[in-house]
């Protein structure tokens, strides 16, 4: 439109016109303070080539490079993309996007369902994104932001893509009998991770429902709702700058969560040399056996709230009802009477050393023939697992914080 003395004449109308020669930067056009250059600064994807060398073929047409495809992960993880179709698309429009992802205005956009192909193959075969995940945190440790003094361990749920509709219960199961050859993907991976104490070996009771589609998936109520089929991602955590320094996924149980939070202990050490002096968690992790191993065999204090089921609430004695004597190895039960795990003599101290595991506790046979609270104390089998030289009493968690 054009202005002639005050009147408008209608000016070409605007069309798209073929390509020509022509100039375009996209690193003119994404802004100095833009959020991917922040994160771009310290994005470093130079390993995973070589990480990835020997998956690849020596021959055949280029395939799609890797650090494009985590870069774009990374990029949908960060923009809160969920759907690999969306991210593909945003990419594709987004001049940002392209310039993070190392893409010109020309290249193409990888199809949706390369990820999938690359999850479940290279990726997986290759270890990759735990490669990925280990490169990060050890950046993380050389800008000062892990201590590595102490830890917290926690868990969460995720939903299994499987419905209730598609399970089976143990009964059912036993009439199914499958050739193993003939398993789908997901049942021969979840065979091969019956030895796991994160998942097969983590407990012995048999699932009240199993998917066919994804049998390591638990069926679980956790969230005090409707059941469902789900796994834990259990995240250790250092906690100067809450920075993630391992996880690991395990079936939604306490007993598996507390076995991936040993193999993440000990895989932390081995891979990063850090060991923290204590630990924290919630009550899953304060049984007697898992406070043991922490406090004698890897030498960390808990400060883990001890999972305790003493509590009677069928008349009969609880276990605050028995005071323990530490310098005695006894406990005094009520009525006033010792109680002890033996009563032999040792001409050498080594020989009543104490084991790490559950003793029974018990009164002289004469001690209990005429007791008035007999009856009572019969009911009250006592057994307490418990470890030399380690206390778990406020005073003691206190003055260690101190």
């Amino acid at each position: 439109m054009y202005w002639t003395g005050g009147f408008a004449i209608l000016g070409p109308r605007q069309e798209a016109q073929a390509v020509r020669f022509y100039e375009f930067s996209l690193e003119d056009h994404v802004p100095q303070n833009h959020l991917l250059r922040s994160i771009d600064r310290f994005v470093d994807l130079r390993s995973i080539r070589a990480h990835l060398a020997e998956f690849y073929s020596h021959t055949g047409r280029p395939s799609i490079d890797p650090e494009l495809m985590i870069r774009m992960l990374l990029l949908g993880y960060c923009s809160g993309i969920r759907s690999e179709r969306r991210l593909c698309e945003e990419v594709h429009l987004n001049l940002a996007y392209r310039w993070f992802c190392r893409l010109d205005l020309s290249d193409r956009i990888p199809y949706h369902s390369t990820f999938s192909k690359n999850r479940y193959g290279r990726f997986r075969e290759s270890d990759l994104l735990r490669h990925v995940f280990e490169t990060t945190v050890a950046r993380c440790m050389e800008e000062g932001l892990v201590g590595g003094q102490g830890f917290a361990i926690d868990a969460s749920l995720i939903s299994a893509d499987v419905q209730r509709q598609n399970s089976s219960n143990p009964e059912d199961r036993a009439a199914r009998v499958t050739d193993i050859d003939d398993a789908p993907r997901a049942v021969q991976e979840y065979l091969d991770t019956l030895d796991d104490e994160a998942f097969g070996a983590a407990t012995t009771t048999n699932p009240k429902f199993t998917a066919h589609a994804d049998p390591a998936s638990q069926w679980t109520a956790a969230r005090k709702g409707p059941a469902f089929f789900a796994y834990s991602t259990n995240y250790l955590i250092d906690t100067d700058h809450s920075i993630i320094v391992d996880v690991d996924a395990s079936r939604s149980n306490i007993t598996a969560e507390v076995g991936a939070m040993r193999k993440m202990i000990d895989r932390t050490e081995e891979r990063f040399g850090l060991k923290p002096d204590w630990i924290a968690a919630d009550t899953a992790y304060g049984s007697s056996e898992n406070l043991v191993w922490l406090a004698l065999k890897r030498q960390i204090l808990p400060f883990i709230p001890v999972f305790d089921k003493g509590e009677r609430t069928d008349r009969t004695f609880s276990r605050s009802d028995f005071t323990w004597d530490d310098e005695n190895d006894r406990y005094i039960r009520p009525g006033g009477k010792e109680m002890k795990h033996t009563r032999r003599t040792y001409s050498d101290p080594a020989g009543n050393a104490p084991e790490w595991k559950a003793r029974t506790y018990r009164a002289l046979k004469s001690d209990c023939i005429d007791c008035s609270l007999k009856a009572k104390l019969n009911q009250s089998s006592y057994q307490y697992q418990w470890a030399k030289k380690m206390s778990f009493s406020t005073q003691s968690a206190q003055s260690h914080r101190c």
